[in-house]
């Protein structure tokens, strides 16, 4: 067994299927379908409380909504301004614990609010309201700030049409690592986890109630086409949905009732000597008033977010449309006049589908509240909606639904008792001498103590930055050696971000990583081709600007 064992995926399937053919086998306490953040985060408390727990996912780990977020980390500060005080708190409490147990991964960053002459609400109500921002989160960071501070912070910024300015914090990470971090976690105390699995459908007992569910193991063929190798069913106590915006799928089994309504949210990726920035600025867009964000992330500016219901197959990744680029390019140009950006300083885009319970069809989306939903429709838990920020509490509340079903378990208590997501780390980056302190910080964070083992593995040459990212071919050899990757998407979207944040696709780092897929998955000169002109189509379709044939494909309005 591996220290991290998603590397056994053979091996964990093999053992499944002995199972299933085995009327005596031991009954899975859990199984959690979807692999974002909600399903690590069940799978993590799952394992806390020393439950028998498998999570599966159809795609890849972080695949949708949890690696394509808004990577922020915060409590929520237009969810206050509603008056959703609950939401807030929540929020608040989780980014402070976070920030405590994950540094390096989850940081803290520090916000300019601007408020424009026309449209923006008073600047005492503003004050107040980060007053108690910060007070619920037990920080005092908030302050006003003039507008000569703002225009000395971020150079180019217009500040004629501003009233004031207000510096807050809120925190951000990288959200696909923070998935794999927690699913780590997890099966460090026993959990297990296995992507590229997908759930064919719900197995039933005699009487008709959920016993668990029947799996399918997929592989991509070289037409393109999805084929099953293998097909097994598992059963289980209970079984967990959180599929997030696809979760009303799976509960349409056993309940057709629709609950979950898609929005798109889109972001921008640029240079970061385009439009540089170290902190954040908050802007009321001067078309319908929202608030959207340019702010700093990975060495690179990113912009966003668009927020429009997703009317689209959820099955075909999620993409940016033209309007919505110009609706990101438009508001910063309205901050910005002097930096004149267009697409052709767009290096990468992303676009994500937020799962929000909806409640009025004709709402404004941005209206809609971010609260997550339980539903229990007897072995079958439901859960969806919330934040990337509260995923330890939704996890928390779908395994309270749960625990009826788990008799002897004695979990009520233990739920609520809480716990650390993030163990302790053993090792510190004075154990790391032969990477940089930097280095050593951002992969404690990524990995925790097993960083160690990673800077131990390390070829020669391999423990620097490639180019000027922050991510090594050190972390590279890992990931491909321990993480489960099946393809090369999975590597420079998911487990790195080099797809996000290198030109063209990264086409730079190619050769590098052709001799790592080589090496440590064995893959042929005519997989490597095809796995490259696979990973381009998508990076082209799905992560660039619109293409003539996506904008008719994708063509709503923000």
């Amino acid at each position: 067994m591996s220290l991290y064992p998603l590397r056994d995926h053979k091996q964990l399937w093999h053992q499944l299927k002995t199972a299933s053919e085995n009327p005596n086998a031991e009954q899975w306490d859990v199984v959690i379908v979807g692999g974002g953040i909600s399903g690590a985060g069940v799978l993590r408390e799952a394992a806390r409380l020393g439950l028998r727990a498998l999570l599966v996912e159809q795609q890849d780990f972080a695949w949708g909504t949890s690696s394509r977020s808004s990577k922020m980390v915060h409590g929520g500060l237009r969810y206050l301004a509603m008056g959703d005080i609950t939401l807030t708190k929540h929020s608040l409490h989780e980014r402070e614990r976070l920030l405590q147990e994950a540094p390096g991964l989850v940081t803290r960053m520090g916000y300019y609010f601007t408020l424009r002459k026309k449209k923006s609400p008073p600047s005492w109500a503003v004050k107040m309201m980060l007053w108690l921002y910060d007070r619920i989160a037990g920080v005092k960071f908030h302050r006003s700030v003039t507008l000569a501070s703002v225009a000395s912070t971020f150079a180019g910024i217009d500040i004629t049409p501003l009233k004031s300015a207000f510096y807050y914090t809120d925190a951000v990470t990288d959200d696909s690592r923070l998935v794999q971090r927690v699913i780590q976690e997890a099966m460090s105390e026993g959990g297990q986890a296995m992507n590229y699995v997908r759930v064919s459908g719900l197995l039933k007992d005699a009487e008709g109630e959920v016993a668990g569910v029947y799996l399918e193991q997929t592989s991509l063929e070289d037409s393109g086409t999805v084929s099953v190798r293998d097909k097994i069913k598992v059963t289980a106590k209970v079984v967990i949905n959180a599929t997030g915006a696809w979760a009303d799928q799976l509960r349409s089994e056993v309940n057709p009732e629709k609950r979950v309504r898609p929005l798109r949210g889109s972001h921008i990726v640029l240079a970061a000597g385009v439009l540089p920035v170290d902190d954040a600025i908050t802007l009321m867009h001067p078309e319908d008033n929202r608030a959207a964000f340019i702010f700093p992330w990975e060495n690179r500016t990113v912009i966003g977010t668009t927020d429009l219901d997703h009317p689209e197959s959820l099955d075909v990744e999620a993409s940016i449309s033209s309007q919505e680029l110009d609706y990101l390019l438009n508001a910063t140009s309205s901050l910005f006049p002097t930096v004149s950006l267009t697409s052709d300083d767009v290096i990468s885009s992303w676009s994500g589908v937020r799962p929000v319970i909806g409640s009025e069809k004709n709402k404004d989306p941005s209206k809609e509240r971010r609260n997550h939903a339980v539903w229990k429709d007897g072995r079958l838990i439901t859960v969806s909606g919330g934040k990337l920020t509260t995923f330890r509490l939704i996890a928390q509340d779908a395994l309270t639904e749960a625990a009826s079903e788990l008799q002897g378990s004695n979990i009520h208590k233990q739920i609520r008792d809480g716990g650390r997501v993030f163990a302790p780390l053993a090792v510190t980056a004075l154990d790391l001498p032969a990477c940089s302190t930097t280095v050593a910080e951002l992969l404690l964070g990524r990995y925790g103590d097993l960083a160690k083992v990673i800077v131990d593995q390390a070829g020669d040459g391999e423990l620097g930055f490639i180019a000027d990212t922050r991510f090594c071919l050190a972390e590279c050899r890992w990931i491909l050696r321990e993480e489960s990757v099946q393809h090369l998407d999975d590597l420079l979207l998911r487990r790195t971000r080099l797809g996000l944040l290198l030109p063209k696709a990264a086409e730079l780092i190619f050769p590098q990583v052709k001799e790592l897929c080589q090496q440590e998955l064995n893959w042929s000169d005519s997989h490597w081709y095809w796995e490259l002109a696979r990973y381009q189509n998508i990076w082209q379709k799905y992560y660039f600007v619109p293409t003539k044939i996506a904008e008719a494909d994708n063509s709503n309005a923000c």
